[in-house]
């Protein structure tokens, strides 16, 4: 028997457990993504796709389109939605981390009675539904809502629109503003509650150690605890960006043309083209654009903990 089948039958239960989660990708994500690609090179003939593999005559043919991909790489609709969605995504990622890291540091913080309940205030908004927050949002910008009342009497509003997030003094709907205000307001748990744990887990004796040797608390927060918090930062900003770069349903409500993003672009192919090899095309270079660096990432940061 192979080695590495002795392995696998040595302790069968932690094959189990091994295999449980790496069945779960194959059946919901590789699976579904193979599916995805072999329809962005096929050719459709109304509702129907051509076979890819044909045999006739004693001939076995592979026939794949490829000028879908050409296409994306030639129209610049699709590449300056690309890099709108990748600016937005990378925004809404930042203004997490910035509202974020304090709260999560101050809930790490708090006294452990206290720690429960401050949990809860972050996971109380997933009670209501996704979309009554997001049109919630919709009547607050809206002319009249409060929100937009206390933004224009502040003149935040001139402020918005001198770095060009929105395109006048009073008009917050529709804007790059609201659009990312949602995208904030709905990840930001997402990037709470992974800084939460790690920094619940640190040692607090290092920092004590610190002051000892005459650090200032605003250099044992840089020196010792950002850097222990990386780990949470990058778990937390994954799980921000990654959604964000194909959300589909805050742009269409808050959002306007100005901040056409990928995928509104890809439910066009599908539902008001009906052209399917496209729409699969662009959501396949969209997840590689995503799964690519992601890998990249992960493989130099694990060999830079092997180096260590």
């Amino acid at each position: 028997m192979p080695h590495f089948l002795q392995r696998l039958t040595r302790n069968p239960g932690r094959t189990a457990v091994i295999a449980v989660p790496y069945g779960w990708l194959l059946l919901f994500f590789l699976l579904p993504f193979l599916i995805l690609a072999k329809i962005s090179v096929s050719e459709m003939e109304t509702v129907v796709f051509k076979d890819l593999i044909t045999y006739k005559d004693g001939l076995l043919a592979l026939t794949l389109k490829l000028g879908n991909y050409v296409f994306i790489t030639e129209d610049d609709l699709y590449l300056k939605t690309y890099l709108a969605s990748v600016k937005y995504a990378a925004a809404t990622t930042v203004l997490c981390l910035a509202i974020g890291y304090p709260f999560s540091y101050f809930m790490a913080r708090a006294k452990p009675s206290a720690q429960p309940a401050l949990l809860m205030l972050v996971m109380l908004p997933f009670w209501t539904s996704f979309l009554l927050r997001v049109y919630a949002w919709k009547g607050l910008l809206s002319e009249g809502g409060w929100a937009a009342e206390v933004i224009t009497t502040l003149g935040l509003d001139q402020l918005l629109y001198a770095v060009g997030a929105i395109p006048a003094p009073g008009k917050l709907m529709h804007t790059p503003f609201s659009l990312v205000l949602g995208m904030t307001y709905t990840y930001l748990p997402f990037m709470i509650l992974p800084l939460y744990s790690n920094l619940a887990k640190m040692d607090l004796r290092l920092l004590e150690a610190a002051a000892d040797l005459g650090a200032t608390p605003w250099t044992a927060f840089w020196k010792i605890t950002v850097p222990l918090s990386k780990a949470g930062i990058i778990a937390g900003s994954m799980l921000v960006f990654i959604p964000c770069v194909g959300e589909f349903v805050i742009p269409e409500l808050l959002g306007g043309p100005e901040t056409l993003m990928i995928g509104r672009v890809v439910w066009d192919e599908f539902f008001s083209n009906n052209d399917w090899p496209m729409a699969s095309s662009l959501a396949v270079v969209m997840i590689l654009l995503i799964i690519v660096p992601l890998a990249l990432f992960n493989k130099y940061q694990a060999e830079a903990q092997e180096s260590r």
